[in-house]
């Protein structure tokens, strides 16, 4: 573990100051893109950190050494250390969380990005993240302030209060937290989602599923949808290339499920790590057993990124191959991710093969879905989605 004192005494980078701005996509079902412009939260600085009480944590017996409870690596904190999401230091026997309201990243995203493809279709997003993670992907595409503390980003002031009134001054109807795992910073993603709620704002987030039972019963209450990704189906490919393990990922899926808040699924396909047939045949099979065959499943083309640069990206032949096995299993919904314009974007009736949604990137067009209903125009089968606000 890493302590607080040693970091603080490193010399920092040069104070770099900019304004975070950010524009949002605006994608109607069936309607031409538009861009709203958003004013800056706050003026970025390296080493803005904030230093606000932390939740699900206990005290040791005798002294000031803790347990972090947030996430399964249970991390054990003596005075001045970080927990391994890098964002959560015991600072004299208490948990302190140095990312609430200091976001490093601000986007205006189409829900599409999130991955959500069930969830108001078309939507913009104001997606946030922090820096800090409690996994370490080898292929992760923002590292540089998933892996890094806080003091060494960018980060903004934008409180949860903050954040709400610009999204609804704004008219973006939806908050996801993404772009790292929200989880590190869950009293910041709570106080947002109570305000965001209270007045009519969608929220959402994407995550690794890698958290405990207690935040996650939280989370799932305070969520509108939330998409998980499901990397890979053996625990030597979750500790290998994540630093993680499978099985509390497997109980935060059943456990989202079942609580009803909208969950989609996401599997990113690395060459030679995680693209076995037969290994993601029981993986889908997993997935319909415990959740039913109407849980949308993303499998998704791998780029080269961070610590695996030298892997090539994702042959197509192979995710169409994928795809087809989790048809075959008896999903409902399987797309194709990181593939703009390919079919396999494309939402279609199971039914009566009809495509009711056409996809293109973000761009989304109602061919044949009644959003009031959820139902399919030509067969009437209901597809499952929350489709209007």
């Amino acid at each position: 573990m890493a302590s607080y004192d040693e970091i603080n005494r490193r010399e920092f980078l040069s104070r770099c100051f900019r304004a975070g701005l950010g524009t949002f996509a605006a994608y109607g079902l069936g309607t031409a893109g538009s861009l709203i412009s958003v004013v800056s939260p706050a003026v970025a600085a390296v080493g803005n950190v904030a230093m606000h009480p932390a939740r699900f944590w206990q005290k040791q017996p005798g002294g000031n050494t803790i347990i972090c409870q947030l996430c399964p690596r249970h991390c054990v904190l003596g005075p001045n250390q970080y927990g391994d999401c890098k964002a959560r230091v015991n600072i004299g026997g208490q948990l302190v969380s140095l990312t609430y309201g200091k976001p490093t990243a601000i986007h205006g995203d189409p829900v599409e990005k999130a991955p959500f493809f069930h969830f108001l279709p078309g939507s913009k997003t104001l997606a946030v993240g922090t820096a800090g993670c409690n996994l370490h992907c080898k292929y992760c595409q923002n590292w540089e302030f998933t892996q890094s503390y806080p003091q060494y980003t960018d980060n903004k002031d934008l409180s949860p209060r903050g954040m709400v009134d610009q999204v609804v001054r704004n008219g973006v109807p939806a908050i996801i937290f993404t772009l790292n795992d929200p989880t590190q910073c869950i009293e910041y993603v709570l106080d947002t989602a109570k305000l965001a709620r209270s007045r009519g704002i969608k929220m959402l987030c994407h995550t690794a599923g890698y958290i405990c039972s207690e935040p996650l019963a939280e989370l799932c209450q305070a969520m509108d949808a939330i998409v998980i990704d499901l990397k890979g189906f053996t625990d030597d490919f979750y500790q290998k290339v994540t630093g993680a393990t499978l099985q509390p990922v497997l109980d935060t899926i059943k456990r989202v499920h079942a609580s009803g808040t909208w969950l989609e699924l996401a599997n990113l396909v690395v060459p030679g790590y995680n693209d076995n047939s037969s290994t993601f045949r029981k993986m889908c099979q997993w997935i319909l057993d415990n959740l039913g065959p109407d849980v949308p499943l993303f499998v998704s083309r791998f780029f080269p990124k961070y610590q695996l640069r030298r892997v090539p990206a994702t042959p197509l032949d192979t995710l169409r191959t994928l795809r087809k096995i989790a048809y075959e299993v008896g999903l409902n919904y399987v797309y194709l991710g990181n593939m703009p314009g390919d079919p396999a974007e494309s939402t279609y009736c199971p039914a009566c093969g009809m495509k009711v949604l056409k996809r293109h990137g973000p761009q989304v067009t109602n061919t044949g879905l009644d959003p009031r209903t959820g139902k399919c125009t030509k067969c009437g089968y209901k597809i499952p989605g929350v489709w209007q606000a």
